[in-house]
């Protein structure tokens, strides 16, 4: 027995329509039709039902999905999802922000005329938008070209990167607060630390903290 026998089995043993079963499956009634007739109207070729769909007949018929499998003929082709390997997760679930790129004077980092484009990134990274990384001062951590995500909040903690805001431009550097002064350190020992007292640093902003880096391999 083929998927389609079954629906139209359990259609004429219950006396239903196929619009009827196709509102009580939630299947589309175009789709059950397809089904019956087991003719794709692609190609012609068998119909080949996925896992949801028998799942969807079986809710509908109040029979057992593993009984129905077990019914369905050995020459009934079923679309069986891809499984993950082990050792391996599903892709997180993804979101869209915005890439900042040149700072306006003025404007708030995420004004429209501060965004270059857009970045999709794991959802629970809980960024706001997105940073290009140009130069080397934040290697080996963070290379030129990396894209790094970022999630706005005023303040991190000692020692954590952020995406800072001097003036018209924004840089990643670690943050450190002793006292009275605030130092921005490079990741690169190369590159001196830039050291400001509190009253130099009233042009200087912590737009957010680093939570993530989108690097192709």
């Amino acid at each position: 027995m083929i998927l389609g026998d079954l629906i139209k089995k359990y259609r004429a043993d219950n006396g239903m329509s196929m619009e009827q079963f196709a509102q009580r499956s939630g299947l589309s009634k175009a789709y059950v039709s397809i089904l019956e007739r087991n003719r794709n109207p692609v190609n012609g070729k068998p119909v080949v039902p996925s896992l949801e769909t028998i799942k969807a007949v079986a809710q509908a018929t109040g029979q057992d999905f593993n009984d129905i499998i077990a019914m369905l003929d050995v020459n009934q082709p079923v679309q069986v999802s891809p499984s993950i390997p082990a050792g391996f997760a599903p892709l997180p679930k993804k979101r869209r922000v915005p890439r900042v790129g040149q700072i306006a004077c003025g404007e708030p980092i995420l004004a429209e005329e501060n965004i270059d484009g857009y970045d999709e990134i794991p959802d629970d990274w809980g960024a706001d938008f997105t940073l290009l990384c140009r130069g080397d001062s934040m290697e080996p951590k963070i290379k030129d070209g990396d894209v790094v995500a970022i999630r706005t909040q005023p303040q991190v903690e000692n020692g954590e990167i952020a995406a800072v805001r001097i003036g018209e431009e924004a840089t990643l550097k670690r943050v450190y607060c002793n006292g009275n002064t605030i130092i921005l350190q490079a990741e690169n020992p190369t590159f001196p630390p830039l050291v400001y007292s509190r009253q130099e640093a009233e042009d200087i902003h912590v737009e957010g903290k680093a939570v993530g880096l989108c690097r192709k391999l």
